[in-house]
This record gives structure tokens, sequence and C-alpha cells, in this order.
């Protein structure tokens, strides 16, 4: 029959499936040998995922991956941005031991879930926080603030946002910036452009670069802003470049994207660091915060963060939160209820946050009498170069300027881990290790000039 009702011919898979029935049924004219050797068996032999080539490691948390597998002894990691003591060992902070003992005790607590903004007094404290709890937008209720995983979440739920409901799809970041934050937007659906930033020459900021990229950057675009101790440079403008920045901005109708990861680990002062994103928000206009509470908590591993959005109105707000929700409800439903809990006790208890800010104070101090101590070191080295950047530089990343040769050879013969483009986490310095970086920078920068 070649009519349109035909039957077509039965496929390989259908006879394999009638041959494995009559097999069952105990049919004795089933040829076995003829299914083990169907298309089926010899599939089974590879992988579908086969074409799959091995990813490179990624560029910073590789640089751990290098250095757990060094044997010497007098190997350093300045690689990843993670706090360490004097004994080059990770920090709990007692308030932060306090507070989970606090919630461990508390029989009453269940493990439910959370709703899809998160928890309700982490968002609230947490907008207070980088806001300022006397600020108009918060007191107005012009603010929206939910729960992420830590600042790359917040990222990422911000840019989702953005790219569904906002009429400008171009976001300008700076160059450098940190390495995740091109893929973050770009994946998200956004057009990633760059500004200038960092001055090589200085080894401190591009301002006036910056000034005319953004003064050239279409209407209304995104501007990717580091609220402070900028990653990787370490370089952050001044309170009359901020506003000189604030003014351009407003000008074009540039929306402001803040990154804030490092609020009062930078100068040890949660206000002063705060203070770019206020001067923003102090003008009634609209822009976006990401926050992290990674860094100045010592959260890394409870993946702790919030994405605030300021608002022209209450209603505007009120709007915004609704679309956040059905952004975050199918990518992770609803963010994890410990971590959450533990800053906003923090937050809440006047005795416990007066110990926190104790804590972060210390921290930044580390870090800042490291800085000093290099610079010191360097310079009675008599190492070539202008190293001052190393102490007008702030937070926990300083670019050095050395180049990728040199960190190769650093770690060739020094053991010293960074990431290619020079940059060192002064969170892993410590003073015992100082003198054997220094020796290192030394001799990178006299024989590979």
């Amino acid at each position: 029959m070649h009519g349109r009702d035909a039957s077509p011919p039965p496929s390989p898979a259908d006879r394999r499936l009638t041959a494995i029935a009559r097999h069952l049924e105990g049919s004795s004219a089933v040829d076995m040998d003829s299914i083990a050797a169907s298309p089926t068996s010899a599939s089974a032999r590879n992988s579908v995922f086969d074409h799959v080539v091995r990813a490179p490691e990624d560029p910073i948390l590789g640089v751990t991956v290098a250095y757990n597998k060094d044997a010497s002894p007098v190997k350093l990691n300045l690689g990843v941005g993670a706090y360490r003591t004097e004994e080059g060992k990770p920090l709990v902070l007692n308030v932060v031991r306090r507070a989970e003992q606090m919630l461990v005790n508390n029989s009453s607590r269940v493990k439910e879930y959370l709703p899809i903004v998160g928890l309700a007094d982490f968002n609230k404290l947490s907008a207070k926080l980088i806001l300022g709890a006397d600020s108009p937008a918060v007191q107005e209720n012009r603010v929206t603030t939910v729960q992420c995983l830590s600042g790359t979440g917040s990222l990422r739920v911000g840019a989702e946002f953005l790219a569904r409901h906002y009429h400008q799809r171009t976001i300008y970041i700076p160059q450098p910036t940190w390495g995740n934050h091109l893929k973050i937007f770009g994946l998200a659906g956004l057009s990633v452009k760059t500004y200038r930033y960092f001055c090589p020459s200085t080894r401190g900021l591009n301002f006036q670069g910056l000034l005319e990229d953004l003064g050239s950057a279409p209407s209304g675009a995104i501007v990717l802003l580091h609220a402070c101790a900028h990653n990787p440079t370490g370089v952050d403008p001044t309170p009359q470049q901020w506003e000189q920045i604030r003014q351009l901005m407003r000008s074009k109708a540039l929306l402001p994207f803040f990154d804030s990861a490092y609020q009062g680990f930078a100068s040890g002062n949660l206000d002063i660091d705060a203070q770019p994103i206020r001067m923003f928000v102090a003008d009634g206009g609209e822009c976006f915060v990401a926050q992290s509470y990674a860094k100045n908590m010592g959260l890394y591993g409870e993946r702790v963060g919030a994405l605030s959005i300021v608002c022209r109105s209450a209603d505007v707000a009120s709007r915004v939160e609704s679309q956040l929700k059905l952004v975050i409800r199918p990518m992770y439903s609803n963010p994890p209820i410990h971590g959450a809990s533990i800053v906003a006790m923090i937050l809440k208890d006047r005795n416990m946050f007066q110990e926190w800010t104790i804590e972060l104070k210390a921290m930044a101090d580390r870090i800042i009498s490291m800085r000093q101590k290099l610079f010191d070191a360097l310079r009675s080295r008599g190492t070539p170069g202008d190293w001052s950047h190393i102490i007008k530089q702030i937070g926990m990343f300083t670019f050095t300027g050395l180049n990728s040769e040199q960190v190769a050879f650093m770690t060739k013969e020094y053991h010293i881990y960074m990431t290619s483009d020079g940059r060192i986490s002064m969170a892993g310095l410590s003073s015992r290790t100082v003198p054997h970086l220094a020796d290192a920078i030394h001799a990178a920068v006299t024989r590979l000039a």
C-alpha cells in the first residue's frame, strides 16, 4: 500500500522493543545477539556529552586550586579575596559566633521556607545600613529590598529585572572590574560596555577618561559603580570626584547600579564607605544597590546579600517588588534563612552591632597596616619604581602594577599565587609573610623589568 494512511514500517527501536517484549514472554524466537549489537548498546559505550570540552579554571578561584597543589612550605595565596588573621587563618567574628549560638539555643526556631523576598527584618535593616536610618527614601517607603545569594546573586537578580523591565539594555562597567561582572550582566541579556577607570602610569584613577566615557554614553544607560574599595584596583574616587560623577550621571539620566561588597571593610567606618551611595539617593533619583555580607561579617559561605532598588514613589517600589518576585521564584525560589538570621540579629541588637563595628574596624586596620608594612619593605630594599600606590589604594585588594610575566616568575620561584593581572589580596598578608612577598616583588622587578 502506498496510500496516505499506510502505516510506516517499524523502526529499529520498535523492533528492539518487540524483541525484548517477546523475550520477557518466554519466546525462543528472539535473537538476543541482534539486541546486544543494536545502536542502543553501542551508544551506551559513549557519552552524549563526549563533545564537551574542559573549561578553563576560573581566573580567581583557579589560583587557589594551583596553590593547594603546591607542596612548598613557604607558599602564599594572595588570590582569593577572603580575610585572614595575622596567623594566616580564616576568621569567624566573635559577634557572629555569639549570634549563631543564640540562634541554635532558640528551640522555637523552625526551618520553614522564607518568603520569596527573604527575611523581612534582614531586608529592612540592610536598607537602613546602606542608605542610612534617616534616609528619606527609607522613611517614605520608596525602597524595595530583597534578600539574595550574597553580592553575586544580588547583581544577577538586579540584572535580570533590568533586562525585562528597563528601556535601555546597555550597561557600562569600569575597566578593569571584578571578573564576574561581565558574565553576570551579559548572561542576563544586557549589552556590556566599559568606561575607563584605572590609569596604569599613575596606578590611580583615570578620572578624565571616566568622565569622557560616561559623558558619551547614551541617555538612560546603566552604569555599574563600586561603592568603595574598588576591585581589583583598590582605587576610589574622592568625595569631590563622586559629586562630579553624580552630577554628570543625573544630567544624562544614567541609572546607577552600585556594587557594595566592602561596606565598613575599606575605611573601617560603615557610614564613610556608604557615602557615595547616599549622595545619589539624597538627590531623589533612582538607583540599584547590591549588598554583600561576605567580607564585612565574614559570612562568605553563608551567601548573604541584598538587592535594594530606590524608586521615585512607594507605589513604584511596591510594583517593582512584585516583579522581583517573578525573577526570583523560577531562579532559586527563596533564599536561605541561617545567614540572614545572623545578620538581622547583629543589626537589630545595639550591643551586638557595636561589637561588630569594633571587630570590623580591627580587620580594616590590619589591612591598612599590611599596606604600610609592604610599602616600607619595598622601600628598604630599594625596589625600583614608585610604590606609593600601595598605601594610597584602599580595601582588600592592591593592583601592584606587576605584569603577567612577573607574576608567573613569582609563582615559580617564590611560590606566591595571585591573579595574572598583578592583583593581590592584602588580607592574605601577615607581618611574617610581608618580607617574603617583598623579596619576590624586588626580584621580579629587577630581573624582569
